[in-house]
């Protein structure tokens, strides 16, 4: 059977073009090498029978604010969002928990002094939650309809942590602030992680941090159902290494990272461009361990419960220090620890009065050490006995995590380092928007813009491209 387009990887970005393109009546196979589709969201038991985990993302605010995705009748497909009581709680020693509360004026007053200065620093961009959204997860080439909102958002996605922290005297938000930016897997003191941690703080106070009731899998799941009940197709299990090895099509769309691009055979692109693909940097890595647990995580604080996510890692400064540790080389024995606890809100994922725990801290890219009993103990910090409730535990380190989805390189979540020459500056510009030199064949991963994350619009971007470019559509 002959098809107008191939995309090659069925993560959420790989789903998003493929829809788009079988939606505008281009008839579109979707292929991935994994055994279902997914990329990094989906569901398996890897502790023990019954135990839902979430390998790869687990909480997902820019996938239930995407554009693309809340524009798709996706509920019908069998998707169910769960919203916990807080999307966000942030243990610290001798100081009461800070919460990131979906109210920003909830948030703002159990701030104290600071209460102020947060709304005013967030405030502008919650009032305008859908223009925010859609401009942050826009095409690169679509000029801003609100310019001055996006020129404010511009003065503090600029800047590093630390200098967006300087109006906040207290603990509370100033580790708020950087629990959030630290999502960016990069030093606090750099650049651009500012605009990490306003854009979560601004999704929490707007949509929440909700996420699929049964694991991220339904999410990617309920996209396939979808695109296949537009006539689309899907073969699994069926990895690319040359574009040869692909049907005929006008177009191909490839949900790979740049640098897989630049290893695949019979591309047809210029040398130059290819030197271009292969310059592309990763950022640091992940070491993941999924927990079954004889009950929920006791937290000193049980007002912790109210959030799936939790934050671990202590004061801005502690944080600070343990995400510089993978630029040199090194792991903190303290690390920064993001943490879900999905089934407070979601026993479906586990047996009866059973839990999980998903866990993670930033490594450098590839490393191949263990970093569980560091991760463990600084779970330990703010709820002793946590270990004492582990029934099984599975741990990943980052070529685990590669070789459970390629997108993987080296460990790193978000498709390539976040630094301001890849975001903004002579990497990005010679590698611009979706379409490459060969006629026909487009990049959508998340190595493009809008970047890492679970929201398809990086899919979603490229498949327009292509559907001006190469048949002639412009999508309304």
């Amino acid at each position: 059977m002959s098809h107008d387009a191939v995309v090659v990887g069925a993560g959420p970005n790989g789903l998003a073009a493929a829809i788009e393109l079988q939606t505008h009546g281009c008839s579109t196979l979707l292929v991935d090498a994994a055994e279902e589709v997914g990329g990094s969201a989906r569901t398996e038991e890897v502790t023990l029978s019954g135990f839902l985990h979430d390998v790869g993302s687990a909480i997902h605010p820019l996938g239930f604010g995407s554009p693309f995705f809340s524009s798709l009748p996706l509920d019908s497909f069998g998707l169910e969002w769960v919203h916990p009581d807080a999307p966000l709680a942030h243990p610290l020693t001798g100081s009461p928990t800070a919460f990131l509360e979906k109210s920003l004026e909830l948030t703002a007053s159990s701030l104290g002094e600071d209460g102020n200065a947060w709304a005013r620093r967030f405030g502008p961009f919650v009032a305008s939650q859908q223009t925010f959204f859609e401009h942050i997860l826009r095409s690169p080439l679509t000029v801003p309809t609100a310019p001055i909102l996006m020129a404010r958002f511009g003065t503090l996605a600029l800047q590093s942590t630390s200098r967006l922290a300087k109006p906040f005297q207290e603990k509370q938000a100033r580790a708020l602030l950087a629990g959030n930016a630290a999502h960016a897997g990069t030093p606090l003191s750099h650049p651009l992680t500012g605009a990490v941690g306003a854009t979560l703080i601004v999704a929490a106070h707007t949509v929440g941090w909700p996420f699929p009731k049964g694991g991220a899998g339904q999410l990617t799941a309920a996209l396939a159902r979808y695109f296949e009940s537009l006539g689309g197709t899907i073969e699994t299990g069926c990895r690319v290494r040359s574009l040869a090895d692909l049907p005929a099509a006008r177009a191909i769309l490839l949900a790979l990272t740049n640098g897989q691009v630049a290893e695949l055979k019979d591309t047809g692109l210029p040398e130059s461009f290819h030197r271009k693909l292969q310059s592309w940097g990763y950022g640091a890595g992940a070491f993941k361990v999924d927990w079954a647990l004889d009950g929920p995580i006791p937290w000193l604080d049980p007002e912790v419960a109210r959030a799936a996510t939790v934050h671990i890692g202590g004061t801005l400064e502690e944080i600070t220090a343990s995400e510089l540790e993978p630029l040199s080389g090194g792991v903190s024995e303290r690390p920064f620890v993001l943490l879900a606890q999905h089934t407070l809100f979601d026993p479906t994922r586990a047996p009866e009065g059973k839990h999980t725990a998903w866990g993670y801290c930033h490594v450098p890219n590839g490393w191949d050490g263990d970093a569980t009993s560091a991760i463990e103990a600084q779970i330990e910090r703010f709820a002793p006995g946590f270990k004492a409730r582990v029934l099984c535990r599975s741990s990943w380190s980052t070529k685990r995590l590669e070789r459970w989805d390629s997108n993987l390189v080296g460990g790193d979540i978000n498709g390539g380092a976040l630094t301001m020459n890849q975001t903004l500056g002579p990497s990005r510009w010679r590698l611009p928007g979706y379409r490459t030199p060969r006629r026909g064949l487009y990049l959508c991963s998340a190595s493009t813009p809008p970047g890492g994350g679970v929201h398809g619009m990086a899919g979603f971007h490229g498949a327009r491209s292509a559907l001006r470019h190469t048949f002639g559509i412009n999508p309304t």
